[in-house]
């Protein structure tokens, strides 16, 4: 049986065996990507195991025809979204949260959560949703493409744009305020 035919099979039955051996003949190759990005043999390891537990749910969903290629992108995205948990402030919520802006020096100065919300507010709308989306409720670009109904080059111009504003404003309230 093709790999393909197996990941075809899978998805139809759900049998683990068969997934089980694609995978093994990538698993060096995810270790590698995870190991990249982590730093670290042990959560490189956690990495492929909790890469294989993403197939067994995304490969019952997606069809796909050049499995090496699209599990080094789901690799990469995993341990991406796994740098932003570990590198996000602890609580979400607006209200609770500690900004910081990065500002032309060695440190960063604490930025007032007034301020802050003050500044997303003033974003237009697109870029404002785009902000609140992805780096408060941490949802990637996909998920935040099929939310807002638009394309992915219009959500990364977005946060893009809207980090740069952010930036601005909080940079003219803090000049306001010395």
């Amino acid at each position: 049986m093709t790999e393909n035919e197996k990941l075809e099979k899978y998805a139809r039955t759900g049998d683990l065996e068969l997934l089980g051996q694609v995978y093994a003949d990538y698993m060096h190759l995810v270790f590698g990507v995870c190991l990249k990005y982590f730093k670290n043999k042990e959560d490189a390891q956690d990495g492929v195991i909790q890469v294989f537990e993403k197939l067994v749910v995304d490969l019952k969903k997606h069809s796909v025809t050049n499995f090496k290629s699209w599990l080094y992108v789901t690799s990469r995205n995993f341990c991406l979204m796994e740098l932003r948990k570990k590198n996000k402030i602890q609580n979400t919520s607006l209200e609770n949260m500690e900004y910081t802006l990065p500002v032309h020096h060695e440190q960063e100065e604490p930025v007032d959560e007034e301020g802050l919300d003050e500044c997303i507010e003033k974003l237009p709308e697109n870029q404002r949703k785009c902000i609140r989306l992805f780096y408060l409720k941490e949802l990637c670009y996909k998920e935040i493409t099929e939310i807002l109904d638009t394309n992915l080059n219009q959500v990364k111009s977005a946060i893009q744009n809207g980090k740069r504003n952010l930036k601005l404003c909080l940079e003219r309230k803090r000049e306001h305020i010395q």
